[in-house]
């Protein structure tokens, strides 16, 4: 009889529960939240799995992927649509979880999350921590100005060998404030030498990638935008129409429709804020600092006129999105002076 698996994982346990075709509880128990030890209960307890459901969260990228690679037929599960289900139950329970994740692969009642490559997942994360390096940098450069503006030292505008001369000039020798003020000093230092180290791998990744050189013609998208792309996408044939990852991206409005009422949001916002920032950064850059002159720029300019240059940011940015993928899809090239995405 065909059987179907329902998983509930946590960071130490994770609960199993196997129906049968007709959604009889065939075993219901639990297991260490290793792939290896989930697929050693799954062969010894369901000989005849259809399919295993498993929710996405933070270890589902890693439990797929291993499952997969074991010759397990797992797919995973959108976590709001699984919740939206899972909410209707009275207790809520590790193991109740586990039985109403198998009955939805069961009954079909599910929407399959697509898993992204480990390789893009090496990419992403090298993207993650160099933002987190720009952000810490920015903060530590601001508080080294406050901190020194309280004294009466104003430091003038710039970064770099400039901004430390500046530092160490001004700061005391000695004392409370000159320590603490080369303390932050040294990690202001590190902190640009561990980004220069990120830049020459980005670098290095978007010259090893045809897809990223493709991409970086269009004017505005450089290096981090086409990299942030084609790691956050993956996968350009899981969309039927490129329209569709402007909606990915969450750079489409919200709207709510009632009967008479029907009321139009700002974007949604979903999706990968990262990317969007990028996007974003790209729209601006080709607004306002691209000398050449295209359709899309021209478009975009129209709309500043009547919405404001902030909107027409947004729009630009989502035509950028449609137009990178149909790029990725087709291998043409950008085209200026013909329409740039059919939105």
């Amino acid at each position: 009889m065909e059987q179907f698996i329902g998983l509930d994982v946590s960071q130490k346990t994770t609960h199993l529960c196997i129906v049968a075709g007709d959604g009889r509880t065939v075993w219901q128990g639990q297991c260490a939240s290793t792939p290896e030890a989930i697929a050693t209960t799954i062969k010894a307890r369901a000989d005849q799995v259809i399919r295993i459901g498993l929710e996405s969260g933070p270890l589902s990228t890693w439990h797929w992927h291993a499952l997969k690679a074991l010759g397990l037929p797992v797919v995973c599960l959108d976590a709001r649509h699984a919740q939206a289900t899972l909410g209707l139950q009275i207790n809520k329970t590790d193991r109740n979880d586990a039985h109403g994740l198998a009955q939805m692969v069961r009954m079909g009642w599910y929407r399959a999350v697509e898993v992204k490559s480990l390789a893009s997942h090496n990419a992403r994360a090298l993207l993650g921590i160099r933002a987190q390096l720009v952000g810490m940098q920015t903060k530590v450069t601001n508080q080294l100005r406050g901190i020194l503006k309280t004294f009466g030292l104003v430091l003038g505008k710039g970064g770099g060998r400039a901004f430390d001369q500046q530092v160490e000039a001004w700061a005391p020798q000695t004392g409370l404030l000159g320590d603490s003020v080369r303390a932050l000093l040294a990690v202001l230092r590190n902190l640009r030498e561990q980004l220069r180290n990120l830049n020459r791998a980005v670098r290095a990744f978007g010259q090893q990638q045809p897809v990223c050189l493709h991409l970086m013609s269009v004017p505005g998208v450089g290096r981090l935008t086409a990299m942030a792309f084609v790691t956050a996408i993956d996968n350009p044939t899981r969309f039927r129409r490129s329209r569709n990852v402007g909606a990915y991206l969450g750079l489409t409005p919200r709207r709510y429709q009632s009967g008479e009422l029907d009321l139009g949001g700002r974007i949604s916002r979903c999706g990968d804020p990262l990317l969007r920032g990028y996007l974003y950064e790209a729209a601006n850059v080709l607004l306002t600092r691209v000398t050449l002159w295209s359709t899309l720029k021209a478009w975009g300019l129209r709309l500043a006129r009547r919405v404001g240059m902030k909107k027409a940011r947004v729009a630009v940015a989502r035509k950028l999105a449609v137009l990178l993928h149909r790029m990725w899809v087709t291998g043409e090239a950008y085209r200026w002076s013909e329409p740039a995405a059919a939105a």
